[in-house]
């Protein structure tokens, strides 16, 4: 039998992609030990490994569950934030409302502004909110980061709610420019039919 990752690892999702128990991580590298993960887990490679290939491909699929799972946690930071709480004992109040007024203002407003140029598929908005949004993520993630490394759990919370927001916030600007990048592609194929 070749050298399985042990069970155990699949409870710590950092010891699972080899990666260091803090906040600040590659990417490059999180992608990589994920095609390892892939790989060593394919049912190809578990069946060749295991007798019984029923138990074989449960055994893949259970394995691939978790990685996707570990991958989708450590990949985003609001995820990873929450996480490594949870980790902590520290989750429990992740799901509270953010209680910060001028946060909630803000964010608020830059939905609207999101919405808005959204609804009128204006790109060049969508590209300045863009850097907006990820100033503020960058910050919250600093935010936590700091508040992380100190043991200041409040303070860690709400860095995480509101990476939450602003992760969600990143994603519908990059769906929104993606969804006028293929619009304009529609209408140019249109030209040579």
């Amino acid at each position: 039998m070749t050298d399985l990752i042990p069970e155990a690892q699949f409870d710590n999702f950092f010891a699972l992609f080899e990666q260091p128990v803090q906040f600040e991580l590659s990417q490059d590298s999180l992608d990589q030990h994920l095609r390892l993960l892939q790989k060593r887990y394919h049912p190809d490679n578990v069946a060749k490994n295991l007798a019984d290939e029923t138990k074989a491909q449960q055994h893949s699929e259970q394995a691939s569950a978790v990685i996707n799972q570990a991958y989708q946690a450590l990949s985003a930071p609001d995820s990873r934030a929450a996480y490594l709480l949870d980790m902590a004992g520290q989750a429990q109040t992740l799901e509270n409302s953010i209680a910060d007024l001028e946060f909630l203002e803000d964010a608020m407003e830059l939905r609207i502004d999101l919405g808005e140029a959204i609804d009128s598929k204006d790109r060049p908005a969508l590209e300045k909110l863009y850097p907006q949004v990820v100033q503020r993520l960058n910050h919250q993630s600093q935010r936590f980061n700091t508040t992380y490394q100190n043991e200041e759990w409040s303070a860690a919370i709400d860095a995480t709610q509101k990476l939450k927001f602003l992760v969600k916030l990143d994603a519908d600007i990059t769906t929104g420019l993606d969804d006028i990048a293929s619009a304009a592609q529609a209408n140019d194929d249109d030209l040579y039919v």
